[in-house]
């Protein structure tokens, strides 16, 4: 808190933020959401990968996150090549005099500790090891909050996200999974903590239990070609996740479901597309979702849920709407086993359409059940982030948490 001529707290946010990735940006907001309430003197800007989006959404000021333009384009021709590597070596001068200006930088979620989809080491990891460094070099607190991390075989990636995670001053991770994998990659996680996604701190209406015949599913799909070690048979990854969801969507709607098709990235617009095309029925329909809001309100109106993002899967069960997860990372089977769904999880890589349409069906046949099941995980998870954003509180605000603590002595 501050007052008369004290210099208020200069708190930045960081990530591939305002990029299409919907996840993402709920991260974002919950944490944006956290500062308002707690800490409204703290003056808040981001560096991140779409500036416009998140100073014209989120109302902050917002730096690129990247000199070169064409960082996450695929740098063939020579002169490509050379900007790309002359950016890499101006955005660590651009972060460092970022960092420089902040008392604390928060890394709101996101699976900034992971490779479990196509990732080089020189673009993301790379940017958070800057960040974490300068950070380090400049004395300003660098928090890593409720983040997914996995184990990383390719050497160079591997280094730079342990070494990001030792230099950070605070971590917490978004399931047990994720610590124990920085915990085999050589971070001492003794005082780090494990609380739910952030976006189950957004607010939310909850799902209207069904009634009558049967009603719409929403189908949550994905561009989706495996991970960052399966590079070598990516093709072959995502036509099989194409033509077993296609299959699944025509077989609803044979039994005359309506079906409701969303996306979770600006990137997975083409897989909605040409399941659109192959069913061809006024059964089929495509959403336009924004935010986790807007895919929040459409899952809240539908009967069930399949869905491949995990943040589609977060926002289907924060609504308390029974979940079938296309998994295809462990932090898929993490979360549905937390959320108390852990036998509804059918492999993304071997999209079976007629074992998919097996589990949908009894899912169903529980629906009333594990209504109630999520409803009482959801209350969990609230009170769970909240103990996440008083531990942050101390962690980062100390100034603050000291007046609270005092407030409170004065009180009893």
């Amino acid at each position: 808190m501050t007052s008369g001529d004290e210099t208020p707290v200069r708190v930045g946010v960081f990530g591939l933020l305002g990029s299409g990735n919907l996840g993402n940006d709920g991260s974002l907001e919950a944490v944006l959401g956290y500062l308002r309430a707690e800490h409204p003197e703290a003056v808040v800007d981001a560096l991140c990968g779409g500036p416009e989006v998140v100073a014209a959404r989120y109302r902050i000021p917002a730096t690129r996150l990247h000199w070169y333009r064409g960082e996450y384009r695929t740098a063939s021709r020579a002169g490509a090549v050379a900007a790309k590597g002359l950016g890499k070596l101006v955005d660590a001068f651009r972060t460092a005099a970022w960092v420089r200006r902040h008392d604390v930088v928060i890394v709101p979620g996101m699976g900034v500790l992971e490779a479990t989809l196509p990732l080089r080491p020189w673009g993301f990891p790379y940017s958070l090891f800057l960040l974490c460094a300068t950070g380090r070099l400049f004395g300003t607190r660098v928090a890593l909050v409720s983040v997914g991390a996995a184990e990383i075989g390719n050497r160079p990636t591997r280094a730079l996200v342990r070494w990001s995670a030792r230099l950070a001053t605070y971590r917490s991770y978004r399931d047990s999974q994720s610590r124990d994998a920085m915990r085999a990659m050589g971070v001492d996680t003794a005082r780090d903590e494990v609380y739910p996604d952030l976006a189950f701190a957004l607010p939310t209406l909850p799902a209207s239990a069904p009634s009558g015949p049967p009603g719409p599913v929403c189908v949550g799909v994905m561009a989706f070609h495996g991970g960052n070690d399966d590079r070598a048979r990516a093709k072959e990854i995502h036509r099989r996740y194409l033509d077993g969801t296609t299959r699944f969507v025509r077989a609803l709607v044979e039994d005359g479901r309506p079906v409701r098709l969303l996306t979770g990235d600006e990137c997975d617009g083409p897989v909605v597309a040409a399941i659109l095309d192959a069913v061809d029925s006024p059964l089929v329909t495509a959403a336009e979702a924004a935010s986790l809001a807007d895919l929040m309100k459409e899952m809240a109106a539908a009967d069930t849920v399949v869905a491949t993002r995990y943040h589609n899967l977060i926002c289907a069960l924060k609504v308390g709407t029974p979940t079938l997860a296309l998994s295809y990372a462990a932090k898929s089977d993490a979360l549905m086993a937390q959320m108390g769904l852990g036998a509804y999880c059918h492999p993304a890589r071997e999209v079976d359409a007629d074992r998919l349409l097996e589990q949908f069906r009894a899912l169903e046949r529980r629906s009333a059940e594990l209504r109630r099941t999520l409803t009482e995980r959801n209350l969990v998870a609230v009170r769970q982030l909240e103990h996440q954003f008083t531990a942050l509180t101390a962690a980062l605000f100390p100034a603050t948490a000291n007046a609270n603590a005092n407030a409170r002595q004065e009180a009893s």
